[in-house]
């Protein structure tokens, strides 16, 4: 199980990372291809299609946290509560909520929005950040773990995805949302997401069906865009 030191030192920056040629990917392990663009170098892996910045570009703690905060959410948005809406009525078919009773939003940022909203649908959720709010940390399982606009910031999201389905019980979901990359580098140097410095890796359905295999878990449903439902076996350990 996680302690709150670790889920702390996800967010904190690498240091004294030397640029290499030949570099592996970290989820699958293929050689990578490397590309600038605006004098960032990437590392695009073709075995699982992962992207992700060299570390010599992660921004440190206090560039990142300052980043977090221009985010003006509000609960009470309509634009907001319908960012969710469209979040909960991908997922929810997929995990049914007459089944499953609790959930944890990781990563959940300033707001507890989300949180409130499976708890009005049937499923009482926790809601857990390192920043914000760092003791809400609970040694529980969870039957449902959501993720919104977290995984482009891990600095180690393989490791995070594990630590995440060891908190969830047997058959239970993981449902991730983050953009996902075009697969085609001339694309992806247009693309808009990356242009955060805090957007440190980038996936495609393929990236979490290969990371999903990695760990004995099964990618169930995305919607081609920038959701993904996973499912823990009940061999998963």
């Amino acid at each position: 199980m996680w302690t709150i030191i670790y889920l702390f030192a996800i967010l904190t920056p690498m240091k004294n990372i030397k640029t290499e040629t030949n570099i592996k990917c970290s989820l699958c392990q293929t050689p990578t291809d490397e590309f600038e663009n605006e004098d960032i170098l990437y590392y695009h892996c073709k075995g699982c299609e992962y992207i992700f910045k060299s570390p010599i570009y992660y921004s440190d703690f206090d560039t990142q946290k300052e980043r977090y905060n221009l985010h003006q959410n509000s609960d009470e948005s309509d634009g907001y509560i319908a960012y969710f809406q469209r979040f909960l009525d991908f997922v929810l078919p997929f995990v049914g909520t007459s089944k499953c009773n609790n959930a944890l939003d990781f990563g959940c940022g300033v707001s507890s929005l989300l949180s409130k909203m499976l708890t009005q649908n049937g499923i009482e959720c926790s809601y857990y950040d390192p920043i914000y709010h760092p003791n809400n940390y609970k040694n529980q399982k969870y039957q449902l773990i959501v993720s919104t606009e977290v995984f482009e910031h891990l600095h180690n999201p393989d490791e995070t995805f594990g630590e995440l389905l060891a908190l969830l019980d047997d058959g239970g979901y993981l449902a991730i949302q983050t953009e996902f990359h075009p697969n085609d580098i001339e694309k992806f140097k247009k693309w808009y997401y990356h242009k955060d410095p805090t957007h440190i890796v980038f996936f495609t359905p393929k990236s979490f069906e290969v990371l999903a295999s990695l760990f004995g878990a099964k990618v169930i449903g995305d919607n081609g865009k920038n959701m993904v439902v996973i499912q823990k076996d009940y061999r998963c350990k």
